[in-house]
Order: structure tokens, then sequence, then C-alpha cells
């Protein structure tokens, strides 16, 4: 399990660094094309740092609050505060607090910004309608996330593209004016124009990249906490194909990469190149090779 970590965050931090690259390069094209790229570039990461940072220290009140989530009672449901008691004895970390949507679509999610201050959450649906040892497998994952620090990553990332997005925002206005602190005649707008196209487009795709591996690792982790790999890989199957016929109608797109499973419609083709999550056929086969 410990080796399982150190590899996570080495591979998180190989992603976060090539963000750092991509930033370091949109703020020297600029100062290339318009000058004052530097600037630019410490403008950027202080406005999206404090933008991130305050939205890292509320993460969990904004995520429950979007997706209408209530303190799960005790007794009501005490099955599920005893199955993530009893994970979070066998993982060795503090029980979060648990949470409930009123949703007939079965889906799960954890937020907060470190395991002591952790929510996991779980929707009446997939109470309904999954046996203990899958909705078990499901919470899980959503455990992992908490032990690895996801928000605290996924905080990280965003960060930086912000930083990447406030960059290109500045690159198209200086291609509508022509640069800052340049003549006119040193100014280069078509270069600024492809710059502000694709410098959010690389910040989202890195993102994207970020998301994806910490899913890949949150379902490996998972199936080992369970003791059962195919546990998680028989849930994802099923919550796949519920969330595909009738997807959660009340989901926030700012919430839908918190989720297990994306709860929104999904797509093929070049819309499956643009979710936070990966290929659900994919996490299954890798469930499933660790179960052999």
């Amino acid at each position: 399990m410990f080796e399982l970590i150190r590899s996570n965050k080495r591979r998180s931090l190989a992603l976060v660094a090539g963000f750092m690259v991509v930033v370091a390069l949109v703020g020297a094209a600029i100062g290339l094309v318009v000058g004052s790229g530097i600037l630019f570039t410490l403008i950027a990461l202080v406005i999206s740092g404090v933008v991130a940072l305050a939205s890292y220290w509320k993460a969990d009140k904004i995520a429950l609050r979007m997706s209408r989530a209530h303190p799960a009672s005790a007794v009501e449901y005490q099955r599920l505060h005893n199955l993530v008691e009893g994970l979070c004895i066998a993982g060795g970390l503090p029980k979060p607090r648990v949470y409930i949507v009123d949703d007939p679509a079965p889906n799960a999610f954890a937020t907060g910004r470190g395991p002591k201050k952790a929510v996991v959450c779980a929707t009446t649906g997939l109470l309904t309608s999954m046996p203990r040892h899958e909705i078990e497998g499901v919470m899980a994952h959503e455990l992992m996330h908490v032990k690895h620090r996801d928000i605290l990553i996924g905080s990280i990332a965003a960060t930086i593209a912000g930083a990447i997005t406030y960059l290109a925002h500045m690159a198209q206005w200086a291609a509508i004016f022509g640069g800052f602190g340049r003549d006119e005649e040193d100014s280069n707008p078509l270069a600024l124009i492809v710059l502000a196209i694709i410098a959010p487009l690389a910040a989202m795709l890195i993102q994207m990249a970020i998301s994806r591996s910490r899913e890949f690792e949150a379902d490996k982790g998972g199936a080992q906490l369970c003791g059962n790999p195919l546990f998680l890989a028989n849930a994802l199957r099923k919550l796949e194909n519920a969330n595909e016929s009738a997807p959660m109608p009340r989901v926030n797109e700012a919430t839908a990469h918190m989720f297990i499973v994306n709860p929104l419609r999904g797509g093929g083709g070049v819309k499956a190149l643009f979710t936070t999550h990966p290929p659900m056929a994919e996490r299954i086969r890798r469930l499933e090779e660790m179960a052999q």
C-alpha cells in the first residue's frame, strides 16, 4: 500500500510539473510577442492561486451545497456508517463525515482537504440498488481519494490551470490592442491568437490527465482496501449502466468530476477526450486483472 501511494505521488507530481512547464512556455511566448511575459505570469499565478486556495478551504461546503447533500443519520443509515467505519479501521483513517444525496441514480463522491476534514457521500440510489459488498467497494474507492489527498492535488492543478487561462486571456487582449509595451510593427496578433487558443487547451488536457490518473489510483487502493477488486469492478459496471440510462438530473457540471462515475450523460468520439473520468471499460479491465 505504501509503495502504491509513493508511485501515485510521483505520477501526480510529474503531471503537475508538466503544468508548470506549460505556464513557463506561455509566459515566455507572451514575453517574446508583447513583452512583460514574466510580469504577466506572476500576476496570473497570484490571482489563480488566491481563487484556488479559497476553493480548497471551502471545497467540502461548496460541493455539498451544490450536490444538495445532507448529513446521513446514524440511526437511519446505520449500515452505511458501520461500513465506512470498518473500512477506515482497516485503512488507518479517521472516520469522515457521512452524507447522503436524495437521488435514485447510484453514485458517490468524497471531498474535504484532508483525512481529518473529509466527507464521503452516497446517493440513496447507491444504497438501494447494490448489495453490501459492492457498496463497500465504492466507499473504499472514495476513502482512497481522501487518503491520497486528491483534493489538495486537484487544487494545485487548478491553480496552475487557472494561471494558464489568465495568461491566455491576457494574450487575447494583447492581440486586440496590438501588444503591450511594444510598437505595432513588433507585435504579432496572429501568434497571440494561436497562443490564446492552444494554451487553455493544453491546460485542460493536463488537468484531465491528473484527474484520470487519480481515478485509476483510487480504484487500485480501493480494491486493496475492500479486499476484492471484483467488488468495485461489478459496482462500476452497474454505476455506468445506471448513469447512462438515467443520469442525475440536478448535478452541477462544476462538481461532476468528483463522483465515482460521471453523473451526466456520457458521450463517445471527440467528447470522450474531454472527460475527467477514464474510460469505464479500462477501469474494469484493470480491476479484473488485479483479481486474477
